[in-house]
């Protein structure tokens, strides 16, 4: 199936990309891996398309202090970053996603932007707290990661605003953090996500932790009450079971079922997948 007909224009610069977008309307456009697809099948039919994608200096990941994502920065890029310091979990995140041709061409903020809910990302960066960076004609805002993602397929970004990077924190001394992920077999997507970074002290209990779920609710979620329950202890296979049955009352009766995995079936996945991730996160902690 093809697309309805849209108009294109291809941005040299951020400037030149909001002064596109409120002349022609429509959406902005990057590596189109998440796009493009729903165009084919007539989901999205926007009536222009903005190119975003050869706007250099959204690309690359630099540090200081933390670590700053340029939008265009590819998933591939994030996999392979060398920095030690760089989130051990984020890195996992983005090796599972799609294929390599996906990994080489899709970008992070176009994923994040599309907020797909069975997307890796979004519930990766809710876990790590991190910051959007949004940038329109009128200036740039930032964005708290818990407060970006609002809906299916729906984010606080504005119309007139374009999201130019994402901003974590180092992973560094004793902390850690781990994805785990149960995989639609045909499209690799999360049936269902779970996230944790963990800090542990010099007597191996854990001393703070955040954790995020995502795949089987309409937008990523933290889960305090696991976070809560695992603060105290040592992160141990017993205690990190115990702990994650509290996802499963946290994300309520508000869980996506479809033809390859029904809601009552993820949501018994979930605890599985949480204590993963808490183990994972607790091993590489230190």
């Amino acid at each position: 199936m093809y697309p309805r007909p849209f108009d294109y224009a291809r941005a040299g610069s951020v400037e030149e990309a909001l002064d596109l977008r409120s002349q022609k309307g429509g959406r902005f456009i990057a590596g189109g891996h998440s796009l493009l697809p729903m165009m084919k099948i007539h989901v999205m039919s926007p009536e222009a398309l903005v190119d975003i994608g050869r706007i250099e200096e959204l690309r690359g990941i630099s540090k200081n202090g933390g670590f700053t994502i340029g939008a265009l920065t590819t998933h591939a890029m994030v996999e392979s970053a060398s920095d030690d310091a760089f989130p051990a979990g984020l890195k996992e995140a983005a090796s599972m996603i799609g294929d390599p041709q996906v990994r080489n061409r899709g970008t992070v903020g176009g994923n994040v932007a599309h907020a797909d809910p069975a997307s890796d990302l979004p519930t990766v960066f809710t876990g790590l707290g991190a910051t959007m960076k949004a940038t329109s004609k009128d200036g740039s805002r930032d964005i708290a990661a818990a407060d970006f993602f609002t809906g299916l397929f729906e984010s606080a970004l504005e119309e007139d605003e374009i999201l130019t990077a994402i901003e974590v924190d180092a992973e560094a001394g004793n902390r850690g953090s781990a994805y785990a992920k149960m995989f639609n077999p045909a499209s690799r997507y999360a049936v269902v996500g779970a996230f944790s970074t963990v800090e542990v002290g010099d007597d191996g209990s854990c001393t703070s932790a955040r954790v995020a779920v995502g795949g089987l609710t309409p937008h990523a979620l933290l889960i305090d009450s696991v976070a809560d329950a695992i603060v105290g202890n040592p992160i141990t296979e017993e205690n990190a079971k115990k702990a994650s049955r509290g996802a499963v009352d946290a994300v309520g009766d508000d869980v996506m079922g479809d033809i390859y995995a029904s809601a009552e079936y993820r949501k018994r996945m979930l605890p599985v997948f949480v204590a993963r991730a808490l183990l994972e996160a607790g091993s590489r902690a230190g």
